[in-house]
């Protein structure tokens, strides 16, 4: 099917397939159904072994974050809200707003990934929580680290979404493009990485700071060049913004790649909620059943 061709069709409906429904969100859904019963799986497991605890089971309620949970939860569906916004902008050809729309995503969904390496960080060093402690560790990790593992490559799909939308219309016309696309995965990859340390090392400098007594200080002085790194990252986007600006081979016809994408990033969402309901929240009913009587 031709470009023009693909220009022209519903995203939501295509009458050019047998079922109606175009090839790539059909196969999305496909996806999603086996993606759902894995999880399915991982949860019942998880559920199985809580409600008939062996005795050398950590606890639960001894080892979780709530409020650290509930702002990652939070965030998680900011960047769902975020992801549909970047589809409803391509579809109207807003491609500025949608490139917006997915920094923001990318942007929430690195919070989400923080939260979460801070999370184990935690449970490993402080409360001794291991993939081998205990069933309760071996269930936990799996399943939330499973997850973590969809959030992480749903951001690098968003990262190379982006960077798609910046193909220029004429490549000919713009043969440095294949090098400049390169040099864009790498700088982003590396910002990432790069914040990802920082972010870690700001929390673990203030709280050691905290334990001994430090200024904030202490930070600036052990973690400058993180800092430098994360600056540098960010100017190193900016300017291959500035590089690739002119016509682009982007628009609404490319709307069904970013709606199956969405796809996924709302999924992974909806997994996340199940997750924090049966594996976070109902460690605490009884508690509040208690408290209540």
């Amino acid at each position: 099917m031709s470009h023009a061709a693909a220009g022209a069709i519903d995203p939501h409906n295509d009458p050019t397939t047998s079922t109606g429904i175009p090839h790539k969100k059909l196969f999305m859904w496909a996806f999603l159904a086996s993606d759902c019963m894995f999880f399915g799986s991982l949860i019942s497991t998880h559920m199985v072994y809580r409600l008939n605890p062996i005795p050398d089971n950590a606890s639960a309620t001894g080892t979780f974050s709530i409020e650290l949970t509930s702002f990652s939860t939070f965030i998680l569906l900011m960047s769902s809200l975020m992801m549909a916004l970047a589809v409803a902008a391509i579809q109207k050809n807003n491609l500025a707003s949608m490139r917006r729309c997915l920094l923001t995503t990318i942007f929430f969904g690195l919070i989400f990934l923080e939260c979460q390496v801070y999370e184990f960080s935690h449970f490993v060093h402080e409360k001794g929580l291991t993939l081998t402690s205990s069933m309760f560790g071996s269930t936990f990790y799996v399943l939330t680290g499973t997850h973590g593992t969809h959030v992480a490559i749903g951001v690098f799909w968003l990262v190379l979404m982006y960077i798609r939308s910046f193909q220029p219309l004429n490549r000919a016309q713009n043969p440095a493009w294949p090098w400049l696309n390169f040099a864009h995965v790498v700088a982003f990859l590396a910002t990432i990485v790069v914040c990802m340390a920082a972010v870690l090392a700001v929390t673990h400098t203030l709280q050691e700071a905290a334990s001994v007594g430090e200024g904030i200080g202490a930070f600036f002085s052990h973690h400058f060049l993180l800092a430098g790194g994360c600056v540098a990252g960010l100017v190193a986007l900016y300017l291959f913004a500035r590089s690739t600006r002119g016509a682009v081979d982007f628009n609404a016809a490319n709307a069904i790649d970013v709606e199956s994408m969405g796809l996924y990033w709302h999924f992974v969402d909806i997994v996340w909620i199940v997750i924090f309901t049966a594996v976070y929240l109902i460690e605490y009913v009884p508690q509040l059943t208690a408290a209540a009587n």
